[in-house]
């Protein structure tokens, strides 16, 4: 059974409030929980779920303007989603490897990377589903913002499992390098997700 374009919007816009809620917890208590036990890796994916945060308000503000305007600007509101996903990847790139270079340089260690352990593992769980319905509506409705975002989701679902190999590793061994060279895992693939995110925005054809 087709599912209406009109319906797969209104699932868009359920998925985008449901990483923007999601992501607004993990966030708070990501950072929290860097803060206080002094993890970077733990720290810097709390920032990464801010940046699923600003990735799906571009994406909710995209769809309710596509249901508002219809199609005739899908490309120029798409492109202005890519922008801000991408945007927001490069400002968590630099200061997660400016924060990595300063805790291997003054040989900074994690209290403990319990917290880590336990917040990836349910991420990982969440973001496979939202991965799974995100693709799912971007193909159907053939938006490269969509799909772009399910990208974004992918990315936080392997810092996840960097997260949670960096944190276990912490525990085991306790060598403070390991959840900075973590961190710098992260920085790398938020690097990558910045730059296809602009890539695909400045295509001279429409996103769309």
């Amino acid at each position: 059974m087709k599912i209406s374009n009109e319906n797969l919007l209104k699932t868009a816009v359920t998925l985008a409030i449901l990483t923007v809620v999601y992501n607004i917890i993990e966030g708070i208590i990501s950072v929290y929980f860097g803060l206080h036990d002094e993890t970077l890796a733990l720290f810097g994916f709390g920032m990464d779920s801010f940046v699923e945060v600003i990735s799906g308000i571009g994406i909710w503000h995209m769809v309710l303007r596509i249901q508002k305007n219809g199609d005739e600007h899908k490309g120029l509101f798409e492109k202005r989603a890519l922008k801000i996903t991408g945007t927001a990847f490069f400002l968590l790139t630099a200061g997660l490897i400016i924060s990595a270079i300063s805790n291997i340089w003054i040989g900074a260690n994690p209290h403990n990377t319990f917290w880590g352990i336990v917040v990836a593992g349910l991420s990982i769980l969440v973001m496979w589903w939202l991965i799974h319905e995100k693709t799912k509506v971007g193909t159907s409705l053939k938006s490269d913002a969509i799909l772009s975002d399910a990208n974004c989701t992918k990315a936080c679902m392997q810092l996840s499992i960097i997260l949670l190999i960096s944190s276990i590793s912490y525990e085991i061994f306790e060598i403070g390098s390991i959840d900075a060279i973590g961190s710098l895992f992260i920085a790398g693939i938020s690097f990558r997700e910045g730059r296809e995110a602009f890539e695909k925005s400045n295509h001279e054809k429409d996103c769309c």
